[in-house]
């Protein structure tokens, strides 16, 4: 039986580098191959980006390495040590998904007391946030919601976080805010993250793979977006 990841384990964790890798995944849908020839590498210290056309399967990826979706097959491991079920603690790895997450009814204040985190150092980085501690997320923009979600993801304790298209419903004011907390936060921890807002993607992540055809490709320069078809020029 797998071991249980605890806070014991967590504080051991963040003493050293992590790396997770994924591969030998295998995802059909309806008879039709959706991933096949996967790698992809997560370590502390770096930010990988994931990057695709729609439907090329990046959400599927990112639910399969969270244990949210069950492939034909897969491997998966941290530290060269497989993870043989779907469990996931939230000590071990957080998941942005791409569409919000939070329940309407509870207040700003419970989301950042669930996830043990700070709201002061949060409103050091967003203090239009300051009036909003006692409301609702169902009275936020779901620009304002998001921007909580992906700080609650990004800054909760964890040696791996995924985030799914965090930049697409926010305001251009606050992406880079956000930008320079995912690159502080590398140093914590190992960070996949995928948007259709690729510039973004490009400025900060340390390695990039491209998703085409079912197939993760490793890229060493820009240019080979071009070639993988994913960009028609970036010079242009």
């Amino acid at each position: 039986m797998a071991a249980i990841f605890n806070a014991y384990d967590y504080q051991l964790s963040i003493k050293m580098k992590n790396i997770l890798e994924i591969d030998s995944v295998l995802l059909s849908f309806n008879h039709k191959r959706i991933l096949q020839d996967i790698y992809l590498k997560s370590e502390t210290g770096k930010i990988a980006g994931l990057l695709g056309r729609n439907g090329s399967g990046k959400s599927c990826l990112m639910k399969i390495i969270f244990g949210e979706l069950t492939p034909e097959d897969k491997s998966i491991r941290i530290n060269e040590r497989a993870l043989t079920t779907n469990y996931r603690s939230h000590l071990q790895m957080n998941y942005l998904p791409q569409f919000q997450f939070t329940p309407n009814s509870i207040t700003v204040k419970r989301v950042f007391k669930d996830f043990d985190i700070d709201f002061s150092a949060f409103i050091a980085w967003f203090p239009s946030f300051k009036k909003c501690y006692v409301t609702r997320l169902k009275n936020l923009s779901g620009g304002e919601r998001r921007i909580i979600e992906i700080y609650a993801i990004l800054m909760a304790k964890s040696r791996f976080c995924m985030l799914d298209e965090p930049f697409s419903q926010v305001m251009p004011l606050h992406i880079e805010s956000i930008k320079q907390l995912i690159v502080r936060q590398k140093m914590h921890k190992g960070i996949i993250i995928t948007d259709h807002l690729y510039d973004h993607i490009i400025d900060i992540c340390d390695t990039l793979y491209v998703l085409k055809d079912g197939k993760t490709h490793l890229t060493k320069h820009t240019t080979d977006l071009e070639k993988l078809g994913y960009v028609r020029n970036l010079n242009k």
